[in-house]
């Protein structure tokens, strides 16, 4: 998996796409806007050659994987111990990503404080069935990540605002969305909308976690999913971002049976990575923790998570 790193900004990448936790620049004012306009009716615009050719790609990639053996929907079956559990937490919530072949480096506990609200938003490619269907699919998501990690995430009605920002787009409506990633997200700088609207086609989807003033703590998020993908692609990149733009922001050969891992084999969420996220919103852990101070509770978390999983 690449990992990027801009000046002024920390990035992580993640799983199926590119994720980073990013920081804008200290002193930036509270968020202000309007109320969001009321939604418009889907209009359905046809994909261009460029995009016709990479949902070609996507679906071919997709294909391959699925037999394989990969992009697996169950949760696979794991004797998961409290050690291994507490390590693989480590792993993946404070850890940043390095590039390939370089280790990943220390980091701190990020999360999010207040509720977490997911504002869909689909561009003119995507048919309304699909809008509908992705709209539930992350509704049910969001409603299993509340649940495990005890802190309140839901879906905002369409036209209604958000604070963690999902944007299915094709691959010329990314190209042109920069104004929008910056409407969305006031102060964010120039390398961070060029890793939105640049994205390779071997990133999948990208989600950015934004802290204002230094901090340890998320305030506001934003979701890139390619419209190309096929429908399984598309949920496993739902799941992915979504889930850790919340906080377990690497991935690692570690975390199995996992979505935290670059090796693909899990297209949905597994019970294990609920319980990770369980041990992150855990009030016992701050945002700002470093290992040094987070390892003396994690066992005990990680103990306690695993005597009350069903």
């Amino acid at each position: 998996m690449a990992r990027r790193q801009p000046s002024g900004v920390a990035a992580l990448a993640l799983g199926l796409g590119l994720g980073a936790c990013t920081s804008l620049a200290p002193g930036m004012p509270a968020l202000s806007r309007s109320p969001a306009p009321p939604p418009r009716p889907a209009a359905v615009a046809a994909l261009d050659q460029v995009s016709a050719d990479l949902a070609q790609f996507y679906r071919r990639t997709e294909a391959e994987r699925v037999a394989r053996g990969l992009m697996r929907r169950d949760s696979g079956a794991a004797t998961l111990t409290p050690a291994r559990l507490a390590e693989t937490w480590v792993a993946v919530a404070l850890r940043d990503e390095a590039p390939t072949g370089r280790s990943a480096t220390p980091s701190v506990l990020r999360r999010w404080v207040q509720p977490v609200r997911y504002a869909i938003e689909f561009g003119a490619s995507v048919p309304q069935t699909t809008r509908d269907a992705d709209h539930a699919a992350i509704g049910q998501l969001a409603a299993r990540l509340a649940a495990s990690s005890g802190h309140p995430i839901s879906v905002a009605p369409p036209g209604a605002e958000g604070n963690f920002h999902v944007l299915v787009l094709s691959e010329s409506e990314r190209r042109a969305a920069g104004a929008q990633f910056r409407a969305l997200i006031p102060g964010m700088d120039d390398r961070t909308v060029r890793l939105l609207t640049d994205m390779p086609r071997d990133t999948f989807c990208m989600v950015i976690a934004f802290s204002r003033d230094g901090t340890a703590v998320y305030s506001e998020a934003l979701a890139v999913i390619r419209a190309e993908h096929p429908d399984l692609t598309r949920l496993a990149c739902y799941h992915e971002e979504l889930t850790q733009g919340l906080g377990l922001a690497a991935d690692s050969p570690q975390a199995w049976p996992s979505i935290f891992n670059d090796d693909q084999e899990f297209a949905l969420i597994t019970d294990h990575d609920l319980l990770l996220l369980r041990m992150h919103y855990d009030p016992r852990l701050n945002p700002g923790m470093t290992e040094s101070t987070a390892r003396p509770l994690i066992f005990s978390i990680a103990s306690e998570v695993l005597g009350g999983a069903s």
